[in-house]
């Protein structure tokens, strides 16, 4: 089987459009339809193309170094090497801080006319009789007393409220986890016989393409499957004993 036919069926086993492969991979998708037709033109070189197979393969859950290989072996070097050009464009132009030139004339005058008003300082000064003068020095102040410090007591408070969820997968599976502020932590594949760990506060939402695909492990409790083979479903648990919610 071709590298394209590969990563083509594998998308398809886990239920993911071109367009969601996209996203998840930042590939663009006219280079992943490409690439599913084993025409790698697209990709901008040998060096651009490893790496848009390394990306995909990942998160297809396939092995990205047997991929590469196999890309090296029947395809690589024939495709015309790319320039830089082609990909990275400068619209504006460096400028370059200039360091302003010292002006030495304005400074040698100022010098100059310190000194003067200077000298003329000392010999009219030298003129006049000296004066002395006693000052008065005021009684010191009476030191006031240091307070005593006042420790600093932080009361400790455990994190009650953390929730811990290990997701196993049985076969490859695509997952995506988001907290309670539906910022998602993790999305994409996780590879048959791996397992990924996520640790959040308050609650923790699971969005799994096959339910069936993988077991879970919620705050030290073995929930299993959170559904059946093919099913996509939604699930979400907070701190203590878990119960989807």
């Amino acid at each position: 089987m071709s590298i394209g036919a590969t990563l083509s069926g594998a998308r398809q086993s886990a239920r993911l459009s071109v367009s969601e492969l996209s996203e998840l991979t930042r590939i663009r998708e006219a280079v992943i339809d490409a690439v599913e037709r084993d025409d790698f033109s697209s990709c901008g070189g040998d060096f651009y193309a490893r790496g848009h197979l390394r990306a995909l393969a990942k998160a297809l859950g396939q092995d990205p170094d047997v991929i590469v290989r196999e890309f090296d072996e029947t395809h690589a070097g024939k495709q015309g090497p790319v320039s830089a050009t082609e990909f990275f464009k400068c619209d504006n132009p460096i400028k370059l801080y200039e360091r302003p030139k010292a002006n030495w004339t304005m400074a040698m005058a100022a010098a100059l006319g310190v000194v003067l008003v200077f000298g003329l300082i000392r010999i009219m000064g030298s003129t006049d009789a000296p004066v002395k003068s006693v000052a008065k020095v005021a009684p010191a102040a009476p030191k006031a007393q240091a307070k005593p410090a006042v420790p600093v007591t932080r009361p400790v408070t455990a994190v009650a409220d953390l929730v811990t969820v290990k997701i196993s997968a049985t076969n490859a599976a695509w997952v995506k986890v988001r907290d309670v502020n539906n910022k998602i932590l993790y999305q994409g594949m996780i590879s048959t016989g791996d397992s990924e760990t996520f640790r959040t506060r308050k609650k923790i939402k699971l969005t799994f393409r096959d339910a069936g695909a993988v077991r879970l492990e919620v705050n030290g409790k073995d929930l299993g499957a959170p559904g059946r083979t093919g099913e996509k479903v939604r699930r979400s648990f907070g701190p203590g004993v878990p119960s989807p919610r």
